[in-house]
């Protein structure tokens, strides 16, 4: 039976026969599907190819609605099949809404956050040294080595170690253990009939850093700010969070923990690519890059690592 016919079945279960409209996927495994009809409508995650992701979706949904934080509304999952049916949000992506009608739903999406921040995150990873050298390593095996082919010498694998290291200092030195989404970007929002923001594509949450969710929202890779704004709207996050901590020091926090998310994302874009044939992701790299050298261009502890860069003519 495949893997339609299972979810057509699971379906019936609730009374539902309607037509499986494909949607879109995501970075993931998963497939989504839209079912219309007059008694029934929703969104169908089809996370069977990884059905372990269906439990802390359900979860950290609920924990999110708990903290007043609007997401889909869950209509029916099931653990072991990996199928979830949900609530249909429509097609209204904050990245299409900004592209047609400027930046003035950032504070919005900001004030989601801080209350997002609130969320419960007992027994939730923590976003700590490992995992955060461990994500920044997939640019040298992923991106250097296996995309562009380069072959590193034992100093310039060092350089890397021991950028990673002080990038990881910086990120580790702020605030912890807040709610962390960790893809919380243009592609990640929606808006609900009443103008709501929705969050969406949230089962990877960690505990970790304060700016991790700011710096992912306004140093998006897919849509780029004046960096004016990328500032002023950074530091509207400080005050309205309530942190006591002086505009250089806190813009630092907001760089570094960037650089580890960009550095990362690096790799994730060539693995997409390479190992799940999805590449259209490698058009998102420049800016990507650029976000990398220009940041990392301002900081003592980084400079090696954008001249390794500039070596590379990348």
């Amino acid at each position: 039976m495949s893997s339609n016919e299972v979810l057509e079945e699971w379906l019936e279960r609730y009374g539902i026969e309607a037509e499986l409209k494909p949607l879109t996927g995501d970075a993931s495994l998963r497939k989504y599907y839209r079912i219309e009809e007059s008694f029934h409508s929703g969104i169908i995650m089809d996370a069977s190819a990884q059905p372990e992701s269906v439990k802390p979706f359900v979860d950290i949904g609920h924990r999110l609605y708990e903290a007043e934080v609007r997401t889909p509304k869950v209509n029916a999952f099931d653990l072991e099949q990996g199928f979830v049916f949900m609530e249909d949000m429509g097609d209204r992506h904050f990245y299409d809404v900004i592209e047609e009608e400027g930046i003035h739903y950032y504070p919005q999406a900001i004030d989601t956050i801080v209350k997002m921040q609130y969320t419960d995150t007992d027994g939730l990873p923590d976003y700590d040294r490992d995992f955060l050298l461990a994500e920044m390593s997939l640019m040298q095996e992923w991106y250097l080595d296996k995309y562009l082919g380069l072959s590193l010498s034992p100093d310039q694998k060092t350089v890397l170690e021991e950028t990673f290291e002080k990038i990881a200092d910086v990120v580790l030195e702020q605030p912890q253990g807040f709610f962390v989404h960790r893809d919380f970007h243009s592609r990640n929002l929606m808006f609900d009939c009443s103008d709501k923001i929705v969050v969406i594509d949230f089962q990877d949450a960690r505990a970790g850093a304060v700016t991790y969710d700011p710096v992912s929202l306004l140093r998006d890779v897919y849509v780029e700010l004046d960096a004016a704004e990328v500032e002023r709207l950074a530091l509207y996050f400080r005050d309205i969070k309530g942190l006591d901590v002086d505009d250089e020091t806190f813009m630092k926090w907001f760089d570094f923990t960037g650089l580890q998310r960009h550095i990362k994302i690096l790799g994730i874009f060539a693995r997409l690519a390479l190992r799940d044939g999805k590449e259209w992701y490698l058009k998102d790299i420049p800016l990507t890059l650029k976000y990398i050298k220009e940041v990392g261009g301002k900081y003592l502890q980084t400079h090696a690592l954008t001249a390794l860069l500039d070596q590379f003519e990348l």
